[in-house]
């Protein structure tokens, strides 16, 4: 398997619905699709089951029980249970268009990692966008969202179609690449060399500490923030500490300052969990 790409949820049954759809409608099939569930309740493996039913889609459903905000755990559950020779990482609540799987594979490349865009939705439209919508491609459609009240300003530009536009803007954009959680991909060997996500970190910052490794360890990030493209559909963030927040900030200091490649406390010092649940589901 070429790819496997882990999505991360906690219970947004609806969200996840619509992004599971966004994957059945992949241009490219060749991919593993897995969900790292932070100890979601049963409607979320409900979803999971209705989708494949009628999509055809096939889920590894990656499960441990809820005892708070453990993200980065689950990923790395996630990650030793993937087959995918690369790995690529989004979100639960962010819909991939079409080309996604298909501009990862395309643009991967041997040591380096791929930072890939998103289009940040506000509430209404993000709650207008239905199954359907979906599955004819209307929630990336620019005057769809229009039409439902988006004013995108210069994001507009993120929803270019133009192949040779798209790839232009990614050479000429000044913003760096960055190794964001909901579309990001690099080699699963890179991914054991950082030792994966760090289980220290809280929300706030922990996809940018794997970056940030990976670029210490010398795999440098390429920009496709304008050919690999998903919508982020918005929700609140009641998890949110600012204490932690600013404590996951002096981590990410640490690891830029002393060049730290390896998470203290990632995939080599998982232990057994018996709550732990990889359900295969088609």
């Amino acid at each position: 398997m070429a790819l496997s790409v882990i999505v991360s949820t906690y219970n947004k049954p609806r969200d996840l619905e619509r992004v599971l759809w966004g994957y059945a409608g992949q241009s490219r099939k060749d991919f593993e699709l897995l969900v790292a569930d932070d100890g979601s309740g049963p409607e979320t493996a409900e979803v999971i089951r209705r989708v494949c039913a009628a999509s055809g889609l096939e889920v590894v459903h990656v499960w441990h029980e809820d005892r708070g905000f453990r993200k980065s755990e689950i990923v790395n559950r996630a990650i030793e249970a993937a087959g995918g020779d690369t790995l690529m990482f989004t979100d639960g609540d962010t819909i991939p268009r079409s080309e996604l799987v298909e501009a990862h594979l395309r643009l991967a490349r041997p040591g380096r990692y791929l930072g890939g865009g998103y289009v940040k939705l506000p509430a209404e439209v993000s709650d207008a966008i239905t199954v359907d919508d979906v599955r004819q491609g209307r929630f990336a459609d620019l005057g769809w969202l229009r039409a439902r009240g988006w004013r995108p300003g210069r994001r507009a530009l993120r929803l270019v179609r133009s192949a040779r536009a798209a790839a232009l803007l990614d050479r000429v954009t000044p913003t760096a690449p960055l190794f964001a959680g909901n579309n990001s991909s690099v080699a699963r060997e890179a991914i054991y060399a950082v030792n994966g996500f760090d289980m220290a970190m809280g929300y706030g910052g922990l996809d940018r500490a794997v970056g940030y490794r990976l670029v210490n360890l010398g795999v440098r990030g390429i920009q496709v923030r304008h050919r690999a493209v998903c919508m982020h559909l918005h929700h609140d963030r009641p998890y949110k500490d600012p204490q932690v927040v600013r404590r996951n900030r002096e981590i990410l200091e640490t690891i830029r300052r002393t060049g730290q490649t390896r998470a203290l406390a990632g995939l080599a010092e998982l232990r057994p969990d018996p709550s732990l649940r990889v359900t295969r589901i088609s």
